[in-house]
């Protein structure tokens, strides 16, 4: 995916989840953060950012907050990206071969998964998370507890019994990563779900990103270790 109108910033802070005060061209502006996820280890003051400058003049700010530079690594933390990039992928054929239906935001049972895919002789579910928390090169997921996130694993793992392929897709926003695990820390209920998940036959798989200022590509596959120890 492509950002058309990119910015670079320093960022200064965040007054809410949604706002981040941040320095562009030496002025101050209010942007929008495409994230709400806390991102404490990304948005510290002076950190460089970049932003997507937008054109609807019935907005509050004029920029997006899309990315983050942490180490000299790029991290993208757009929430809305890994779907859009996972879309992509899925299109070229990389993911699942011989694709002959790629349908957004299906619903199943009391959920709603972000694909649904047909091939002549599969059924499958396909849930995204994207990931923008890494610690000592292992990413990790959810960053704050996510009870949505163990009902759609719940959901996956129901889907197998009914003769549907389902799989979980982390898409990790950044490079440099070793491996990607469920973050049990924050949230232990989230890990256990997706073991108990992958034990019912749900498919789980990482992707890492290539992030530049103004793009985002899927990359290449990740170790998944699911087990705390």
């Amino acid at each position: 995916m492509t950002y058309n109108n990119i910015h670079k910033g320093i960022f200064h802070s965040r007054p809410n989840r949604f706002i981040a005060e941040v320095e562009v061209s030496g002025q101050l502006e209010r942007c929008h953060v495409k994230n709400t996820g806390r991102c404490k280890e990304l948005l510290v003051p002076m950190a460089e950012v970049y932003l997507n400058r937008t054109n609807n003049p019935k907005r509050t700010t004029n920029y997006d907050l899309v990315a983050v530079c942490k180490g000299g690594n790029l991290v993208n933390i757009d929430s809305q990206a890994p779907n859009h990039v996972f879309r992509e992928y899925l299109e070229t054929g990389k993911y699942i071969k011989d694709t002959t239906a790629i349908k957004a935001e299906v619903k199943y049972d009391k959920s709603r998964f972000d694909f649904y895919v047909e091939t002549k002789c599969r059924k499958i579910f396909i849930e995204v998370k994207g990931v923008t928390l890494e610690n000592n090169g292992v990413a990790l997921f959810p960053d704050a507890p996510t009870e949505r996130g163990v009902k759609h694993l719940r959901e996956l793992a129901q889907s197998t019994k009914n003769g549907f392929e389902a799989h979980v897709v982390f898409i990790i926003q950044m490079k440099g990563i070793c491996r990607f695990m469920p973050n049990y820390e924050i949230h232990p209920g989230f890990g256990t779900a997706l073991v108990e998940a992958h034990g019912a036959g749900v498919k789980v798989n990482a992707l890492d990103c290539v992030v530049t200022p103004g793009n985002l590509i899927i990359g290449n596959p990740v170790p998944v270790r699911l087990l705390n120890a």
